[in-house]
């Protein structure tokens, strides 16, 4: 199963259905904690295309699996 190419903001809506929530924005980054464990963290580059191993970085520190992001995604 192929990655999908996606924007920033369009992972951070992602993360958003997953249980995560917007803490703040640092210039061109959006960190999201999570509400059951405030400590964990992800950092979302705010660009209009996402490369393949940050967006798998990113899952993988988010917990999420692939299939997990093409059910949020409603993508199959």
């Amino acid at each position: 199963m192929r990655l999908p190419i996606i924007a920033g903001r369009e992972l951070v809506k992602i993360l958003i259905k997953a249980g995560f929530e917007v803490d703040h924005i640092t210039g061109s980054h959006i960190i999201l904690r999570q509400a059951v464990y405030p400590y964990l963290r992800v950092t979302v580059p705010n660009h209009p295309e996402l490369k393949k191993g940050t967006l798998l970085s990113i899952l993988k520190r988010a917990g999420l699996t692939r299939e997990l992001l093409f059910k949020l995604l409603n993508r199959r």
